[in-house]
């Protein structure tokens, strides 16, 4: 399956992938039909998806399937391509909950809805835009006279009177204090803990304590805030919010 023209000048690169042609087919017409200009490509698998090497906007993405299953896929997916939009398809109600421990965009639950599918796919479009205004966003290192995008910016640690900041190319010390960078950022950054601000849209999983990253570094998620969090999280996720997954 490919289509790759651009008749709204809004050309999006999109993978399906599925064991069943069945889907792939029906996912792909339902994409045609909210937007003919996308380039698609289906694969059976999640191994062919990754030995392709191609970067996507947005994997449609099965759960059960021989091989690498899709919770497994979308763990590797996110390594090498960490802007990549996830969403899985699943027969099984269940797996909603794996989906959200890998920080997938969202699911559609088998047989897929149009309706449903609908929504899902708008959102994911308004959260490709709002990535693409992130990138615009910077923050002004007046001690280095230098901005960063911010979408760059994995997390920010305090150590003493320095901040260390974690991009996804280079550590960047500076002397800043936490509260005046936290002033600057956008609401893709949460403060986890007094000495850390974390990018929400690299965070491949959480528990009770720590924070992992997309890179695999772990941050400090303070206990008393850890409620707050989960809603903050879920809340930027469900709402379009800006994620590299």
């Amino acid at each position: 399956m490919k289509n790759c023209g651009n008749t709204r000048g809004k050309s999006l690169n999109i993978a399906v992938v599925d064991d069943e042609k069945v889907i792939r087919e029906q996912i792909g017409r339902l994409i045609r039909k909210q937007n003919p200009g996308c380039c698609i490509m289906s694969y059976e698998s999640g191994n062919e998806l990754l030995e392709s090497g191609k970067r996507f906007d947005i994997v449609f993405l099965d759960i059960q399937m021989d091989g690498l299953n899709g919770i497994e896929t979308a763990e590797k997916l996110k390594r090498c391509k960490e802007d990549t939009i996830v969403i899985f398809i699943t027969g099984i109600r269940e797996y909603v909950f794996d989906a959200f421990d890998v920080a997938a965009f969202h699911y559609l639950l088998k047989p897929v809805e149009e309706k449903k599918f609908t929504e899902v796919f708008h959102k994911a479009e308004a959260e490709i835009l709002k990535r693409k205004k992130l990138e615009n966003q910077q923050l002004f290192l007046k001690s280095k006279g230098i901005t960063l995008s911010q979408n760059s910016i994995l997390y920010i640690e305090s150590k003493g009177k320095k901040a260390v900041i974690h991009t996804v190319k280079e550590i960047i010390e500076i002397y800043a204090v936490m509260s005046e960078l936290e002033k600057q950022l956008s609401d893709s950054f949460y403060r986890c803990h007094r000495g850390y601000l974390v990018n929400m849209a690299y965070i491949a999983e959480y528990d009770n304590e720590s924070i992992t990253l997309n890179n695999g570094d772990s941050v400090y998620l303070t206990k008393k805030k850890h409620s707050e969090f989960v809603k903050t999280y879920m809340w930027y996720l469900q709402n379009g919010g800006v994620s590299c997954v």
